[in-house]
């Protein structure tokens, strides 16, 4: 049986964790995570941008519409709803997927411990935001 999804509270979702993104690695922490991760902005890049941010749109939705499933069946295990459902439901998905996954990156790739926690504090944040407006928005 598939669980209603409001495809809007998705959509909004998904277009937060963009905005949280362009904020995040921009303005907010963009040149730290530059020098942490070793990236420059090169010109090459910026001919990218249109192509990268399309991806990221798509695995923002997808990500939300996932997340907005997992909320489903996590409110009636918890038997519980609203913020707190979305919250705990965000959070629980960054440590058992994200937090975990990406500390390969430091343990095989040589990534430093300031940017996995730069990285992952956007996508807690990220979570945690996406999380809160599916749960209120159901």
């Amino acid at each position: 049986m598939q669980p209603p999804v409001n495809y809007l509270a998705v959509l909004v979702a998904a277009l937060s964790s963009m905005v949280l993104g362009y904020l995040w690695y921009g303005p907010l922490f963009g040149k730290l995570w530059m020098k942490l991760s070793g990236l420059k902005m090169g010109s090459g890049a910026k001919d990218k941008m249109g192509m990268l941010y399309g991806i990221a749109t798509v695995g923002a939705f997808i990500e939300a519409y996932i997340l907005s499933h997992v909320l489903v069946f996590a409110s009636s295990y918890m038997n519980t709803s609203g913020l707190s459902a979305g919250l705990s439901s965000g959070f629980w998905m960054w440590l058992g997927f994200v937090a975990t996954v990406t500390l390969g990156n430091v343990l095989w790739y040589g990534h430093s411990w300031k940017l996995w926690g730069l990285v992952n504090a956007y996508y807690l944040t990220s979570l945690l935001i996406m999380g809160s407006i599916l749960a209120l928005w159901q």
